[in-house]
Parts: C-alpha cells; structure tokens; sequence
C-alpha cells in the first residue's frame, strides 16, 4: 500500500502517512511535554483581507473540513497557535483538495454547538476539534446525528466514541508503555502513590489494568489529597524500603510540584531508588522532575524528542512566534485529513479508515484510533539521569495488537 504523504521542504516522507508505508523520519517524534508551557505565547493568525471569498476558510479545495478551536473567549491563545498550525499543514502538504472551514467555539459548549452546526451547513465532511472537553460533547451531538466524523483535541476520555476520536495526549498509553517497560525487566511487584485528583483517578484505573495484564501484582496502594504525601509515604515506606521491602516498583504518577512534596518525603523514608524503580508518566518531563534525588533512575513514558523541535522551527520561520504544544496536534490532524482524501476517495472518513489498526505517523510520532474513540501512541521509555533524561527505549515504529 502506498504511502500518504505530507509534503514540506526537505521532508517528504514524514508524517501523516499509512505506518504500514511509513519512510525514516529521521529525529521523528516531539519533545515529551504534555502541556502548554507557562509564558509561551501563541502568535495569532492574521487578518484576512476585506472582501476576500471564504476568509475564514485555509484553502479552496473541494472537500470541505471543519476545524472548531477557541479564537475568543477561554484557550483563545492557544486556538490561534492551533489555527496557524492547520495552516502550515495545508502550506507544506503540497496542493492538498481541501477548504479548511475555520470555527470560533469561543470557548464555551454553545459556541462549539453553534459552530459545528454551521459547519454541517456550510458542507463539512469531518470536524477537527473542538478543544475542550465540554466543547467536543457539546459539538459531537450535532455532528454524529449527520453521520459525520470528529477528530477531538480533549483528553478526557469519557468525551470518546463511535465517530468522536481524540487525537491528543493521553495518560492512559503513558502507563500501559512504562508498566510494560518494567515487567518486561523482570520487575512484577508494584507500589504506587497517587494523588486524588482527576488525573490521579485515570491512571489508577489503567495502572492496575495493565499490571494485571502484565501478569504484575499491587502490593499496596496509597491515595492522598493533592500536595499532602506525607501520611501516604509514611503507610506506605514499609513496602518500599529497607529489607523487607515487597515492591520492586513505585509509581508516581504526579505534576513536579506534587512529586518535589512525594520524593522529599521518601527520601527522609528512606527510600532508595536503587532497589525500587520509581516510574511515572510524561508529567514527568521537567528539569524540577529530574532534580529530585528519590527519582533518579526513574522511568517514565512519553514521545520521543525530535519531531516537535523541527515543526515549532517552521512554524516560527512562517509566523514569528512560539507555538503552543498543542499546536502539533492541529497540524497533525489537518495533514491526517488531507492524506486520507489523497489515498482513499470517497472512502476518506469512514470508520475503517480513521481506524486502520497499522495507524499513522505525524509530528508526534505514530498513532492510531481505537474503534471506541480514544487513541494509542508509540511511545518512548525516559531515564532521569543526574538533571536530565534520556530515551532507555526507542518509541516502537509500528504499534502492537491493541490491549497488549
């Protein structure tokens, strides 16, 4: 089977494409931080010029997509970056047929309501975006009624389904990869401290799935309210430390703020992370993270450096500032939709194509979509080295069976 192609100067053969065509990218992937970075700003989009036919719209190819970000109201800045993202993926894409209908959801379920109606209106084959959880349920109504697809920037997973597909980053892959990194070394008894928080209660669940699944077992598991570890550590460093210890694991799955409070307490626990594997999730990528005496030798999941670094560099080049993270994903999915039209036809958008189980390979690294909604990333394994990280395990190429 051929491969889709994404076109942009020097680097052809790179992201958006079918995995099982998939060409080096060499350095493919993105550097493993999952939120928007404090103080970076978005450059927003021009204005387009008066009288100008479809002025909300990037392109004028027949096949027509929404794409419904927050321009104004709550996340505007990080829309804009979003927007001039599917802008640089339709400049690089070389002459893809689309006609990007451009939507403000100002930020609110109603806007995205409205906008995704207008969309459907105006012709919309699928819808990219919204961003926010209430956003994407707000618009996904409208847009499953009429039988058409949505390609969602959320994280909350309880926003998926049949039709609603998140391309974002999820925790949900991270723990899957890092528990399957650490049985796979012969380690099977697992701790865990978990905050409770939201987050906290996603990656409980997935953590004692995939532990299971992994023929693992939970020897203890301590919750504790955000930014208060130390009854938790102290019920919990009889498992973990000195001689009969019982886990060869800890997971901690926090922001650095949490972990600076978590490790400090382990560390006076006496906890030595030379004989339980402290190990976590992409959160973890921070300088504060890797500063932290009771992680180091830790590991944690996240997508591989590379990618990312390469297209905030065009991206600046084409509109003089910093990209907010998220802006990848906008690129991504607007380069998925006009490669799938590429390749298959009228058959573009249907279920078995976004759900093609080989998946596609973009700034981020490989992805595809589950049938249910969510989506698996090839993912990367991190050591926390003396201040800093480095990949213990490449990001696999092509993705597994699913469940695995």
């Amino acid at each position: 089977m051929a491969a889709l192609r994404v076109g942009w100067p020097g680097w052809r053969a790179a992201c958006a494409v079918l995995a099982l065509g998939l060409s080096a990218c060499g350095g493919s992937g993105v550097s493993p931080v999952v939120a928007t970075r404090p103080g970076a700003e978005a450059t927003a989009p021009a204005a387009p010029a008066p009288g100008t036919p479809d002025a909300s719209a990037i392109g004028q190819g027949s096949v027509t997509v929404a794409l419904i970000l927050p321009l104004t109201g709550p996340g505007a800045a990080a829309g804009a970056a979003m927007r001039n993202a599917a802008e640089l993926a339709v400049a690089e894409f070389q002459n893809p047929d689309l006609k990007v209908l451009v939507k403000d959801d100002r930020g609110t379920p109603d806007g995205a309501r409205d906008a995704a109606a207008s969309a459907l209106a105006e012709g919309a084959e699928i819808v990219i975006g919204p961003l926010f959880a209430g956003s994407v349920q707000a618009a996904a109504g409208a847009v499953r009624a009429a039988g058409k697809p949505v390609v969602a920037f959320s994280t909350d997973v309880s926003v998926a389904g049949r039709g609603v597909y998140l391309l974002s980053f999820l925790p949900q892959p991270e723990v899957d990869r890092v528990v399957e990194e650490v049985t796979g070394a012969g380690r099977r008894s697992f701790a865990a401290l978990i905050p409770e928080t939201t987050y906290g209660n996603v990656v409980e669940a997935q953590f004692r799935e995939a532990v299971a699944r992994k023929g693992g077992r939970v020897v203890a598991l301590e919750r504790f309210p955000a930014g208060n570890p130390a009854a938790a550590v102290a019920r919990i460093a009889p498992l973990v430390t000195g001689p009969g210890a019982q886990a060869d694991v800890l997971f901690l799955p926090d922001t650095p703020e949490g972990l600076t409070a978590t490790a400090g307490a382990l560390t006076r626990a006496g906890f030595n992370p030379a004989r339980v594997k402290p190990v976590g999730t992409a959160i973890w990528n921070d300088p504060r993270v890797f500063a932290l005496p009771a992680l180091q030798g830790g590991w944690f999941a996240a997508v591989e450096p590379g990618g990312y670094a390469n297209f905030a560099q065009r991206y600046r080049t084409r509109f003089g500032g910093e990209p907010v993270r998220v802006a990848s994903l906008a690129y991504d999915a607007v380069s998925l939709a006009a490669a799938l039209n590429r390749q298959y036809g009228s058959q573009r958008f249907a279920e078995t194509t976004l759900t093609n189980p080989s998946g596609f390979a973009g700034i981020d690294g490989t992805f595809r979509f589950k049938a249910e909604g969510p989506s698996e990333r090839a993912l990367a394994v991190f050591e926390i080295r003396g201040g800093s990280s480095a990949v213990v395990s490449p990001a696999p190429r092509a993705l597994g069976p699913s469940g695995t």
